[in-house]
């Protein structure tokens, strides 16, 4: 009876966890998750000073005289704030982190992290990206989540793991009919 219960009592707990949001409840209830950037660029009057929940693919951190600086890539989150892969990535935007706050160090918030945030959207800033002119949209981060870089079975990082597959080259598994990465192993026999 007791194991049964413990059981069940695991189970609820990793329930729990796993649909937990990564931000703050009450900032994820406030904030507005579906939206589009070209629709704040067209009218950013109607949405200056509103809350929103947006997820990004790091293309650049700065450290600046004000604070901390994110140049990202846009892609939208689900209800929980976990990144919608299958979806369309739509444009960049910029993420102020005030130096008040602390930093966000380049090294750790580095070129293809992912991650999810709460900002206050403060306006559009002329910019560019190679030599094309581009109108960023700003916000300013309330909170910040930083995704785990994900890792293969040798260490190396990859942006979009796939479970079976690890670094050229490929062998065949007899054993579980699927490609294999490691080191190439005999049968048993």
């Amino acid at each position: 009876m007791f194991m049964k219960r413990a059981i069940y009592g695991v189970a609820v707990a990793f329930f729990l966890v796993a649909c937990s949001p990564v931000l703050n409840r009450g900032l994820m209830h406030q904030g507005a998750r579906e939206f589009s950037l070209t629709h704040l660029q067209e009218t950013p009057e109607v949405f200056e000073g509103k809350l929103f929940i947006l997820g990004g693919l790091i293309y650049e951190t700065k450290l600046l005289e004000q604070g901390s600086q994110i140049e990202a890539i846009f892609v939208p989150v689900d209800s929980y704030g976990y990144l919608k892969a299958e979806t369309h990535r739509e444009g960049r935007f910029l993420a102020t982190y005030s130096k008040s706050k602390g930093i966000l160090d380049p090294l750790i918030y580095k070129r293809g992290r992912e991650i999810t945030l709460a900002g206050e959207f403060i306006g559009l800033r002329k910019g560019k990206i190679d030599e094309m002119e581009y109108v960023y949209p700003v916000f300013d981060i309330k909170e910040i989540y930083l995704w785990r870089e994900e890792r293969d079975y040798y260490g190396y990082y990859y942006p979009y793991y796939y479970p079976y597959y690890g670094p050229y080259p490929y062998w065949y598994d007899p054993w579980w009919g699927r490609p294999y990465s490691g080191p190439y192993l005999p049968p048993p026999w």
